[in-house]
């Protein structure tokens, strides 16, 4: 079956169709700590390939996974079947307050674009140079200031998809499609949905209160749902000023617990680094400080510094007001994750499993407690940074990553005590491959049950990047690449 989907692919794609070992074994991985070998890759030179390889693909049953830049951090661009490219679908066009791209289109690239114009996108992940929109699009992307402008979800108007059998869709436009989505909506038991500023677990069926928000289902979906097309993204003029506070704190518990307080200053960013950044910045802070914030104003400077100079119980470290001065030093911020992985051995480097949590921000102090906790019962240690004002902490953990017992258990005892002070398993990264087993587990039967009604709506035959999101299948330690267990 495998060639003549191939023949029937090479006779009617207009872009390219790969076949050869080492092109299966580049896309078999992303930035996860996973590989799936796939079958077949097509690189898509339009929508009408789009179309055409999904159709093709239920012809022959076999799954169809789309992938951008290949940046996601726990497989969600992996399977075994179709592996679909849209680097190539990248083209923009900018109105006053929206941009119209493809999902191929760089974020980086996208900066630039709005840049020249004085305006820009506000979500920012700090892989924003090298990730795609499309990829942002599938996992709910954040960044540093979605505490102010939000996430993916929130900033975008109408996407244009293509649907499990093949038909080009665009929400919220297809009024028909939309109601069907709105009926959906009206089922789920909202209670269940955790009350976080930051969440791209399961369907985020929450957010949809009228017509004009049917789009956002396909946001965070993780290409299960649709493949996206197109989208249209809401901009905004660039703050003419920014202010930045570096302040450093003797313990981490003081820290989280002021987080509360600074959050109520409408900063439009609070962000977390523990000692393992801290001694990679190039200053001299104190040999007691254990962690810092990165608090961050683009409105109301002045009033904004006399509010944190009032409440802060931290050490103001650094006032930095020239916009080269800020660049450098969230630079320090957004390698976070390039000096915890310089840091740690590769053989200590546990996968990326509870690395995305997020809790309501009063609980911060909380999630803390139990990563210490973690790290008792199980002799591991942790690295920590991430979006403190969303109550959304990153951990890099480190032990014997060939422990896969080790692993899988830490992942369900995490995730267990983060459902019960309200959060949630994942808050910008996705369920992929690492999470989605826990997905039935934080919305509950009920809510499962509507996901599922939602998926084969849109998916009737179930090949669009099967067992993500909605799966019976434990994947959270199959398919680590180059472990012991493959």
């Amino acid at each position: 079956m495998e060639k003549t989907v191939l023949k029937t692919l090479q006779s009617t794609i207009k872009g390219e169709v790969l076949h050869d070992d080492e092109f299966r074994k580049w896309y078999s991985v992303d930035a996860s700590s996973y590989q799936i070998i796939p079958k077949i890759i097509v690189i898509a030179k339009n929508e009408k390939d789009v179309v055409n390889t999904i159709k093709i693909a239920n012809k022959f049953r076999i799954s169809v996974t789309v992938r951008g830049a290949g940046t996601g951090l726990v497989g969600s661009a992996l399977n075994k079947g179709i592996i679909l490219d849209l680097k190539n679908i990248d083209f923009h066009s900018v109105s006053k307050n929206h941009i119209k791209v493809g999902p191929g289109v760089i974020k980086g690239n996208l900066d630039k674009i709005l840049n020249q114009k004085k305006m820009f996108f506000p979500p920012n992940p700090s892989i924003g140079s090298f990730c795609s929109v499309g990829g942002m699009l599938g996992n709910n992307s954040s960044g540093s200031r979605s505490l102010k402008y939000g996430s993916v979800i929130d900033n975008v108007s109408e996407i244009t998809f293509v649907n499990g059998v093949g038909k080009i869709i665009t929400l919220p436009k297809n009024k028909t499609i939309s109601n069907q989505v709105l009926k959906l909506t009206r089922k789920i038991e909202s209670e269940r949905f955790p009350k976080v500023s930051k969440n791209s677990s399961g369907y985020r069926l929450d957010t949809v209160k009228a017509n004009n928000d049917t789009h956002r289902v396909i946001i965070g979906s993780e290409g299960t749902l649709g493949v996206i097309i197109s989208a249209s993204l809401k901009i905004k003029p660039l703050p003419k000023k920014r202010i930045l506070f570096i302040i450093e704190y003797d313990s981490i518990k003081d820290a989280t617990k002021n987080c509360i307080l600074i959050n109520k200053t409408k900063p439009s960013a609070i962000e977390f680094v523990d000692r393992t950044t801290l001694n990679q910045i190039n200053f001299e802070f104190s040999k007691k400080a254990k962690c810092l914030l990165f608090v961050e104003y683009d409105e109301n400077l002045k009033s904004s510094e006399k509010k944190i100079k009032a409440i802060q119980s931290g050490r103001i470290v650094k006032k930095l007001l020239k916009k080269s001065d800020i660049q450098k030093w969230w630079k320090y911020r957004d390698s976070s994750l390039y000096y915890s992985l310089k840091t740690i051995k590769k053989e200590r480097r546990i996968p990326h499993v509870i690395e995305d949590a997020a809790v309501p921000l009063e609980n911060l102090p909380e999630l803390f407690s139990i990563l210490s906790k973690i790290n008792k019962k199980y002799n591991t240690k942790s690295i920590t940074y991430g979006h403190a004002g969303n109550g959304n902490i990153h951990v890099r953990l480190i032990s014997d990553r060939r422990d896969i017992g080790k692993i899988k258990k830490i992942a369900i005892e995490y995730f267990q005590e983060i459902l019960k002070i309200g959060g949630t398993i994942t808050a910008e990264h996705g369920d992929g491959l690492a999470r989605s087993e826990f997905v039935r587990e934080q919305y509950g039967d009920e809510n499962y049950k509507i996901f599922k009604n939602l998926k084969k709506f849109f998916d009737p035959n179930n090949l669009l990047n099967p067992d993500k999101i909605i799966t019976k299948k434990s994947t959270i330690v199959r398919n680590l690449e180059n472990h012991p267990s493959n």
